[in-house]
């Protein structure tokens, strides 16, 4: 080989060297796992979407699944963070649970727009004693029982989801009880849920509040309605509790406490151990210039106060 060949061939080499080198740094370059609560993932899709705008050599993976499963993956290393929408267990904590609160969300009990009942039910709502009859005591299971209008004996269609979920327990929580003495048929996910209601004129269930409004309109998702709750039980929807017309209005109503919690409730980032590295980066970051994209993404923030002690918790 003459000198110019070696010489030619020598920075051929370097160049497919180097191009080696930039293509495995792009594949293995920071990269944050996460997975877990439906109710957590349009408002994390919004995160992702503007932390890699700034950051754009970072690699974000995302995945739905219930609350059940973004705990099990964090504790269990699959993922950087689990999404978990209800309260963090005591047993989780002492198995390394670390975790902090981001926003606040709710879930709303739903049913078809073209349930019989319906005029009925958006003028006189539905007490907590009503919904425990229906998903709980299992007293209640007709739409007659639920106005009471006895002559009308549709059956009441209850739907609840089927995976471990933020939704659920927090549901049941508002009934007193817990997501295993939801009565029902089991649906998964938040999405599925939604849709089962939807394709059932006398069915009945509850979701996350992104999952139950529509994110362009504000209203209701198409053939659902959101069943106003009787929170003071007097049998009629007053002023201070008619608030589910809009997303806009229910989020107001969770923001000031109009609607409690539960079935409003604070939704949390989970690691096994303090996030560390971009993680940690991400998650700050979340909690810095991320609420700014709450309200438009149809949650939440944080109150002052609140957003001190979870940022205090990552140093």
């Amino acid at each position: 080989m003459n000198k110019k060949l070696a010489i030619c061939a020598s920075i051929v080499l370097v160049a497919l060297v180097a191009t080696s080198i930039t293509a495995y740094t792009q594949l293995s370059g920071p990269r944050i796992t996460i997975s877990g609560a439906w109710a957590l993932y349009p408002m994390m899709v919004k995160w992702s979407e503007e932390y890699r705008s700034i950051h754009p050599e970072v690699r974000i993976e995302l995945s739905a699944g219930g609350a059940g499963k973004g705990m099990t993956d964090a504790l269990s290393g699959l993922v950087d963070i689990g999404m978990v929408s209800r309260e963090i267990y005591p047993e989780e904590i002492d198995q390394g649970a670390f975790w902090v609160a981001v926003v606040k969300d709710a879930v709303v009990p739903t049913m078809n727009k073209e349930n019989p009942v319906l005029q009925e039910v958006l003028s006189t709502g539905v007490s907590r004693s009503v919904l425990m009859g229906i998903y709980i005591h299992q007293n209640i299971t007709s739409w007659g029982q639920v106005v009471d209008k006895l002559e009308i004996t549709d059956d009441t269609h209850v739907y609840v989801r089927s995976d471990s979920c933020g939704a659920a327990e927090t549901w049941a929580k508002f009934l007193g009880k817990k997501q295993e003495d939801l009565k029902g048929t089991g649906v998964y996910g938040d999405p599925g849920l939604a849709e089962a209601v939807r394709n059932d004129p006398i069915g009945i269930g509850f979701n996350n509040v992104n999952y139950a409004y529509d994110t362009n309109t504000g209203k209701p998702v198409e053939g659902l309605s959101i069943i106003p709750v009787d929170l003071n039980g007097n049998g009629r929807i007053d002023e201070h509790e008619d608030f589910f017309d809009t997303r806009e209005e229910i989020i107001e109503a969770i923001a000031t406490g109009a609607y409690p919690s539960p079935p409003a409730r604070e939704l949390n980032l989970v690691s096994n151990g303090k996030f560390a590295g971009v993680t940690k980066d991400f998650v700050e970051w979340i909690l810095i210039e991320g609420q700014q994209y709450a309200l438009e993404t149809g949650y939440v923030q944080l109150s002052e106060e609140r957003f001190t002690a979870e940022l205090a918790k990552l140093y």
